[in-house]
């Protein structure tokens, strides 16, 4: 019985565009150290989101969500019959949100928060068995953040500004795979240590302009990715992902002094899950579709920052394979969650987002060697 999906083209719609918990963007995929004998990965994700609402003062909030664009590479190679090393590079987190209006008229007008990031990890995987293997290695992470808070929801702290640069950090990645070679099963747990990165901080504020650094821990998480062969060239496939934001406390020296010690980010822990079936339909092409649902929070109170609460999505995907190169591609619209904004102690709504969605389209080349 023959199972022809490979990996790469399986995961493709959930790895390799954005994610939707939090901050998250790649889902911290390390599945290249499962490919067959070596290879080398490019890939390229291009995302449009349409995130568009009113404010409590009946004032319209055009589209806040900036397209963005995803990078990402690859290199997996076995060392010996047990072993195997993979460099993977990712862009993990970011945001790109942009509030029209006037900040003296409208709640949120003027605000902005613009995030980058860039991980380089070195993996190793260990096969105990034919079943059983072990993979684990260090990740290094680099963020750039530059945030704004504006309009008549934050009182006299509208204006406020923080650029935060040159933050870098280093974690550990850990897990094990489960496997079955004959009906391509495999099971695979991985663990990402959260990283505290610190920045060169620049505030603006009613205090003036003051500099320091500031500490901010990205989020653990946990992925469990998984395929089965289900039929003739045919495999299921998914992932659940949990990642621990409520960890992520952003508190600048100037800003914490303002406020009393608060965070400017307040994003809660959240679990996503995708589940998809690839079918191999002759030796060069196979196809894939896929399903992801990511349940709404506690209450539909979020930050301004990421007006978002839950998800269901639907992707498709391709992948050709002439000689040693492998090309894939696909495309998903993601349905986002109503959510209203708040700012303030206790919490309170300041807008309302409704019929906010997300097209995503990703192509990958990758080459075996």
């Amino acid at each position: 019985m023959k199972y022809g999906m490979t990996t790469a083209a399986a995961f493709m719609l959930t790895t390799s565009m954005a994610g939707a918990i939090g901050l998250d963007r790649s889902n911290q995929d390390i599945t290249a150290i499962f490919e067959t004998g070596n290879y080398a990965e490019l890939s390229f994700g291009y995302v449009t989101p349409n995130l568009t609402g009113t404010d409590v003062l009946g004032n319209d909030i055009a589209n806040v969500g900036n397209a963005f664009s995803q990078l990402g590479g690859s290199v997996k190679m076995d060392l010996n019959d047990q072993m195997s090393f993979a460099l993977i590079i990712d862009r993990p987190f970011g945001a790109d949100i942009t509030y029209g209006g006037a900040p003296a008229t409208t709640m949120l007008g003027g605000t902005e928060a613009i995030l980058s990031s860039t991980a380089f990890t070195a993996l190793g995987r260990y096969k105990i068995n034919e079943n059983f293997s072990v993979h684990g290695g260090l990740r290094y992470q680099t963020l750039d953040a530059d945030i704004t808070l504006a309009g008549l929801s934050y009182g006299p702290l509208s204006g406020y500004n923080v650029l935060m640069e040159n933050g870098s950090g280093t974690g550990y990645v850990a897990g094990v795979a489960y496997e079955r070679p004959a009906i391509a099963l495999r099971v695979a747990l991985t663990y990402n240590s959260g990283i505290t990165n610190s920045f060169d901080t620049t505030e603006t504020s009613p205090l003036g302009v003051t500099t320091g650094t500031t500490d901010v821990e990205s989020p653990e998480a946990w992925n469990l990715d998984f395929q089965t062969g289900i039929a003739a060239n045919t495999l299921l496939f998914g992932q659940i992902r949990h990642a621990a934001y409520s960890q992520t406390i952003l508190t600048p020296t100037t800003f914490g002094t303002l406020t009393g010690g608060a965070s400017i980010t307040d994003i809660e822990d959240a679990t996503s899950y995708s589940i998809g079936v690839g079918r191999k339909f002759s030796d060069a092409f196979s196809g894939s579709i896929s399903v992801g649902y990511e349940a709404e929070g506690s209450d539909d109170l979020v930050s301004p920052l990421s007006p978002t609460n839950g998800l269901i999505s639907l992707g498709i995907g391709g992948q050709y394979t002439m000689d040693n190169l492998v090309f894939s591609g696909g495309v998903r619209y993601t349905m986002l969650g109503d959510a209203r904004p708040e700012t303030g102690t206790p919490d309170t709504a300041r807008a309302s987002f409704s019929g906010s969605d997300v097209v995503s389209i990703g192509i990958s080349v990758g080459y075996r060697f």
